[in-house]
């Protein structure tokens, strides 16, 4: 009996003890290990790629796309505010051109875009809207868009649904219709894109882009110049 006692009390002891030393390396150690190599290699990435203003204020992440609407200016229209704040540069649609995505305005609620047919109705009709909302948002007095030169994520959104990029095509089309809502010069904003662009990545993979958030807080801290 006591040799029973005994050795159940050794094999409890031992069940304590090891359960204590891989608490200490799997749920101290390794994590603090992990996060120290993260913080001092991967800084930026580890803290989720914020992206900061000129006050060092946090104002996004370079990874998840942004609306730019007139929210903040008529908070008692929804219909009003829903619309397009024309002074910023806009992203491309975020909620698959559809009413059957939840993911309206880039909510991290839902990812995904519509999964309608390329010859469905409503879907051509939704890109044919958005094209002419391109065309007459990013007419000025001085520049014409011309409707075959709107390119296809301006009118789409991405698989996704949470694209941070358009082409530089794209932000040019919107360079005149920014210069004049923020009264500066067009040459300004061009630089202002042309700056943001990136190439592709090791020099063959993707296509150029433009990080809309990142060009936009260069836009604000330019304008408040």
């Amino acid at each position: 009996m006591n040799t029973s006692v005994s050795h159940t009390a050794r094999l409890i002891g031992a069940g304590l003890r090891a359960l204590l030393v891989l608490t200490v390396i799997c749920g101290v150690l390794y994590p603090l290990a992990v996060t120290g190599i993260a913080q001092a290699l991967f800084h930026d990435k580890a803290n989720g790629s914020e992206i900061k203003d000129e006050t060092g204020r946090v104002v996004g992440s370079s990874l998840i796309g942004q609306t730019y609407n007139l929210t903040e200016q008529h908070p008692k229209d929804p219909e009003e505010a829903a619309r397009p704040d024309l002074r910023w540069f806009q992203p491309r649609p975020s909620n698959g051109l559809g009413t059957n995505s939840v993911n309206t305005r880039y909510s991290l609620v839902l990812s995904g875009a519509t999964n309608r047919a390329g010859d469905n109705e409503e879907l051509i009709k939704w890109v044919t809207d958005a094209k002419a909302a391109v065309v007459a948002d990013n007419s000025t007095a001085g520049y014409k868009v011309r409707p075959q030169d709107v390119p296809a994520e301006a009118v789409t959104s991405s698989g996704s649904g949470l694209d941070p990029h358009i082409s530089p095509a794209y932000a040019r089309i919107q360079v005149h219709r920014v210069a004049e809502k923020n009264g500066l010069d067009v040459k300004q904003v061009e630089k202002l894109v042309k700056d943001h662009t990136e190439g592709r990545q090791l020099g063959f993979m993707g296509e150029p882009r433009v990080n809309v958030l990142e060009l936009n807080t260069a836009l604000k801290a330019l304008s408040e110049n």
